[in-house]
C-alpha cells in the first residue's frame, strides 16, 4: 500500500465502495482527471457547486477582499461586506426586508434558526418550552441535536444517544405515510396539527420542514397544497414555520426558494447554505422575517445563539457575493427551459432497467433503483463519464438511488450528455 493509501485510511471522512478520482483541474461542471480524462459532475459535488468550479467572478471577489483584510469580527470591524451580502441575498430570494444571521455551515444554520425560534416565541408568547417538530423523512444536519431531531433513517443516533428527541409527524410521502385508500395529499398536514395539540401549543416553538425533500428520501415533492395548510395550522397556534432550504435554496429546484412553487406558504425563517457558498466556501444564512426579527431585538430576549468565530468571515462573504454575481448573470429563460428538458429526460427513464421511481423538480431529481442495484448503476454511469451522489431513504427494504442535480450553469449539450449517459447505464444494468 502506498503512502497516500495509508494516509487516506487515517483520514476520518466519508468514502464509498468505488475508487475515488484523482482530480488535477476543474472547469465549470467538469472534473479533469489524472491521465487526461474528464468526468461530468452530475450532482454538483454534494449538491452545492451550483455555478460550477473555477469561477473567475468568485476568484476576483475573494482576491479583492484578501488584500483589504482577511478577518475581522463583525462586532469590532465594520461589517460592510457582510451587509452587502445580506442585502443582495435577501433581494435575490424575494425576502428583501429580512434580517440575516450568517453562520459557518448548514448544520449550524439550523441550530441558530432553532435558537432564534425559541427566543422569539418565548419573548413574544411566554412559551413554556421550546419543542421543534420535524418529519419522519427529513435531514437537518450532522450535529448531535439535528440528527436526533430529524428523520434520517440511516444516520439517526441509537435511542440511548438521541437526547430524548425524535421526529414529530409523518412526512407526506409513501415510504413513511402510506394510505390504504389514497395517496398523500394536502390533508396530511393535519398530522402536524395533531402533534402540536398533543404536546400543547404553548410547548412548541416551531415546525422545521424541507419544502422539497433532499437526499434522505431522494427528491420527494410534497402534494400540491400541502405547505399552505402547514403554515395556516402553525399560525393559528402561534408556532413558527422554518423552511430548511440548505439544499433546495438558490434556484436548485428552478425557483429562488423551493417554497416559491406554491402560494401561501411563506415561512417565518429560512435556512440557506449549499447553493450560497457553491462549494467555494462553507457558509450558512438564516433569514428571519421582519415580523419575527423585531422580537429578537426585544429587551427581554435571550442573547443571540452562538454563530461561531468564523461566522461573519469577510472572505466567506466575498465568495458568496461572487456566487451571486454568477447567478444574477444567468439567462433565466434558458435556465427554465434546461430545467424542463432535464425533467422530461428524467421522467422518460421510468421503468428503464432497475428504475423504480423518478421524482423531483427543476435541477433536483431522485432516481430510485431496485434494492442492491445502486452501485452497479453508479459504476456503469461513471464508465460513461458522469458521476452522481447516492441517497438512501426509508421503507422496507430501504430505498436507494442517485441524485441528479447538475450545476445550474450546465449547457444544453451537457444536460443531454448527462441524460444519455444515465439512460445507457440503466439499460446496461438489469
Amino acid at each position: 500500500m502506498d503512502r497516500y493509501a495509508q494516509n487516506r485510511e487515517r483520514l476520518l471522512t466519508s468514502s464509498r465502495p468505488m475508487p475515488d478520482f484523482e482530480v488535477v483541474g476543474t472547469q465549470g461542471p467538469w472534473l479533469h482527471l489524472a491521465g487526461g480524462a474528464r468526468i461530468f459532475d452530475g450532482s454538483s459535488g454534494l449538491l452545492c457547486t451550483n455555478v460550477g468550479q473555477s469561477s473567475p467572478k468568485v476568484h476576483a471577489r475573494i482576491e479583492r477582499q484578501f488584500f483589504r483584510y482577511s478577518f475581522g469580527g463583525a462586532a469590532v470591524v465594520q461589517p460592510h461586506i457582510q451587509v452587502e451580502l445580506m442585502e443582495r441575498l435577501c433581494r435575490a430570494v424575494g425576502r428583501p426586508d429580512d434580517s440575516v444571521a450568517l453562520t459557518t455551515c448548514g448544520t449550524l444554520g439550523v441550530e441558530v434558526a432553532l435558537g432564534l425560534a425559541r427566543n422569539i416565541t418565548r419573548v413574544r408568547d411566554g412559551k413554556l418550552r421550546g419543542d421543534i417538530l420535524t418529519s419522519t423523512l427529513s435531514y437537518h444536519g450532522m450535529s448531535a441535536l439535528t440528527l436526533a431531531l430529524a428523520g434520517n433513517h440511516a444516520r439517526r443516533p441509537r435511542p440511548q444517544d438521541a437526547l430524548g428527541l425524535c421526529p414529530g409527524f409523518p412526512a407526506p410521502y409513501p415510504p413513511t405515510h402510506a394510505h390504504t385508500d389514497r395517496d398523500c395529499d394536502a390533508s396530511c398536514a393535519n398530522e402536524i396539527a395533531k402533534e402540536i395539540d398533543r404536546r400543547g401549543a404553548e410547548h412548541v416553538a416551531a415546525v422545521l420542514i424541507e419544502p422539497i425533500n433532499g437526499t434522505t428520501g431522494g427528491g420527494f415533492v410534497p402534494p400540491d397544497g400541502y405547505l399552505r395548510p402547514v403554515s395556516e395550522i402553525c399560525r393559528e397556534r402561534d408556532v413558527l414555520v422554518i423552511h430548511d432550504e440548505v439544499l433546495t435554496g438558490m434556484w436548485r429546484t428552478g425557483t429562488p426558494l423551493a417554497s416559491h412553487h406554491w402560494d401561501g406558504c411563506e415561512p417565518d425563517i429560512v435556512i440557506l447554505s449549499k447553493g450560497l457558498g457553491a462549494g467555494y466556501t462553507s457558509v450558512g444564512a438564516v433569514l428571519v422575517s421582519p415580523e419575527m426579527a423585531r422580537w429578537v431585538r426585544h429587551e427581554d430576549c435571550d442573547p443571540l445563539p452562538a454563530m461561531g468565530t468564523m461566522a461573519t468571515h469577510p472572505l466567506m462573504a466575498a465568495a458568496c457575493l461572487g456566487v451571486l454575481d454568477e447567478l444574477e448573470e444567468m439567462d433565466f429563460v434558458a435556465f427554465a427551459a434546461r430545467g424542463h428538458r432535464l425533467g422530461e429526460a428524467m421522467r422518460s427513464l421510468r421503468g428503464v432497467g432497475p428504475v423504480q421511481d423518478i421524482r423531483g423538480r427543476g435541477f433536483l431529481y431522485g432516481v430510485e433503483v431496485a434494492p442492491g442495484k445502486l452501485w452497479s448503476v453508479m459504476k456503469a454511469v461513471e464508465d460513461r463519464g458522469v458521476f452522481f451522489y447516492p441517497f438512501t431513504g426509508a421503507g422496507e427494504p430501504e430505498s436507494e438511488g442517485l441524485v441528479v442535480a447538475p450545476p445550474l450553469t450546465s449547457t444544453d449539450e451537457e444536460i443531454e450528455f448527462l441524460s444519455t449517459a444515465l439512460s445507457g447505464a440503466l439499460d446496461a444494468v438489469s
